[in-house]
């Protein structure tokens, strides 16, 4: 839930902060640049682990704790995204259907979100799939650091920090292997499939 939800978040950001940038250009698209170069240069990990002891210092409740979660991790994941729909929107721009929408006077909004973005749609698509694995890695080992989601939550990094001594390890083993294996096949899995989208969307590998 915290995966696709983060993501949604990123995409959101992404699309609306890129698509502005791409197409208007000039001081605007400086300016957002800047903020995504801003934002690239924030160290996320400590970051996070900061807030994460503050939240255990101020006995955060573990449901508001876990939106907490998700709006960090989408705010600083959306530079990603926006770098790729403003440079498929610089491209796409100047073709003949942007030159059409202008001569019959859609609005810029229309012409941003209706005509150019759904052309990003398919390196859209990717970039979410191939991210959603890694914020899924991120959450687990917060979690597994006591810093993610909390009890009565359930995570599969809080499952596996369970195991806090070779005792637990060895005795319990059916509790946090478990768990560790559908990290790396739920990981696997969506990497998977984002390299296959990759592909299914190269025209170079429709020959």
């Amino acid at each position: 839930m915290i995966g696709f939800i983060v993501v949604f978040i990123e995409t959101m950001l992404g699309v609306i902060l890129g698509g502005v940038a791409g197409y208007f250009g000039k001081w605007i698209d400086n300016l957002i640049m800047r903020i995504v170069d801003i934002f690239n240069c924030i160290p996320s990990t400590p970051l996070i682990i900061i807030l994460g002891a503050v939240m255990d210092g101020l006995r955060v409740d573990p449901q508001i704790r876990m939106i907490y979660l998700m709006l960090v991790l989408g705010i600083l994941g959306w530079p990603g995204v926006a770098r790729m729909v403003r440079g498929q929107i610089l491209s796409l721009r100047e073709q003949e259907f942007m030159v059409a929408t202008e001569a019959t006077g859609l609005p810029v909004e229309r012409r941003i979100f209706r005509h150019l973005v759904p052309n990003v749609i398919p390196q859209l698509v990717v970039i979410c799939t191939m991210s959603l694995g890694g914020v899924i890695l991120t959450e687990s080992t917060l979690s597994f650091l006591g810093l993610g989601v909390k009890f009565p939550f359930a995570s599969w990094g809080n499952i596996i920090n369970a195991v806090s001594n070779v005792h637990v390890m060895t005795n319990y083993w059916f509790v946090w292997i478990p768990a560790g294996m559908c990290i790396l096949i739920t990981v696997l899995g969506f990497n998977f499939i984002g390299d296959g989208l990759r592909d299914a969307f190269d025209p170079k590998m429709k020959r």
